[in-house]
């Protein structure tokens, strides 16, 4: 399984040359940037040119855009911030939350990328049926641009009553969305239901993850191993998965100077869950 990793460990910085250098020594093989104009400033064809020469230098593959979930251009914060929410009930809010995600989308014009992961309003939103509709249209909107570009829509399991695994199911099922894959959240499921439940209900369109770890009480994004997740268990269906996706790591980081070292502990992590899973796969066929 190839090894990548999201620029949301370096969240709190603008993102330059350096960081992704340090990403890659920490085991990162392909990269997905996280859509925060304080860290990434996609509507800046600067900054864009600026990783395109990093990319195209390195070889490395952008594997994928996260969308953004915010309007800010301040440094990331944990105080409020503005969100960009495509579900949103009032037209002209769900209009101007879909031009934002389209200006984030445009940066494959320059810089190539296959997927952009996409969440469905915020998180602990509750389900309504309007809002469900306006994910259809939204969703049905933002593929038909993406496409062109060469970019796939992922959508992503997250702690809400519209991103549960069995309503994105329900979702791309009702509106023939043949063409729009999901983006499975190990720590999202970890929270929500469990790893092997959410798996079994999306493993059909899964084409991309998020690996991180919590306690099943807060969404943590924690390293690999610090939380009470079953690595053995998840190798093994993520390994089963009928398009095996990449090991994406999307993990939060407090010191600036860490991401390389976090990102290299939960690849050796995760790397001894699975070669742990082949080995109980072995035992179990021979028995």
């Amino acid at each position: 399984m190839i090894k990548a990793a999201s620029t949301y460990v370096n969240i709190r910085q603008r993102l330059h040359p350096g960081l992704l250098d340090a990403m890659v020594r920490g085991g990162a093989q392909a990269i997905e940037i996280f859509g925060f104009r304080g860290h990434f400033d996609y509507q800046d064809r600067g900054h864009v040119r600026e990783l395109l020469s990093w990319f195209k230098g390195t070889g490395t593959m952008l594997h994928s855009l996260h969308a953004p979930m915010f309007y800010d251009t301040e440094p990331w914060t944990r105080g409020p911030m503005e969100p960009v929410n495509i579900i949103e009930t009032d037209r002209k809010r769900q209009i101007e939350a879909m031009d934002e995600i389209k200006r984030a989308i445009e940066v494959a014009e320059l810089l190539p990328f296959k997927f952009l992961v996409q969440h469905l309003g915020n998180s602990n939103e509750e389900f309504d049926p309007r809002k469900f509709d306006a994910a259809m249209t939204s969703v049905e909107h933002l593929r038909a641009f993406a496409k062109p570009l060469g970019v796939t829509l992922l959508l992503e399991n997250i702690p809400n009553e519209i991103s549960t695994p069995e309503r994105l199911q329900e979702l791309v099922t009702t509106a023939h969305f043949h063409d729009v894959g999901f983006c499975f959240d190990t720590g999202h499921a970890n929270l929500m239901s469990t790893v092997r439940q959410a798996f079994e209900v999306m493993q059909a369109r899964i084409r991309s993850t998020h690996v991180h770890d919590n306690d099943r009480v807060r969404d943590s994004h924690l390293g690999i191993g610090e939380g009470n997740s079953d690595w053995t268990e998840c190798a093994a269906l993520l390994r089963s998965a009928p398009h095996v996706p990449p090991i994406l790591l999307e993990l939060e980081n407090e010191d600036e100077g860490a991401g390389e070292r976090k990102l290299a502990q939960s690849f050796a992590k995760f790397a001894e869950a699975d070669e742990k899973a082949v080995e109980e796969e072995a035992r179990a066929a021979r028995s």
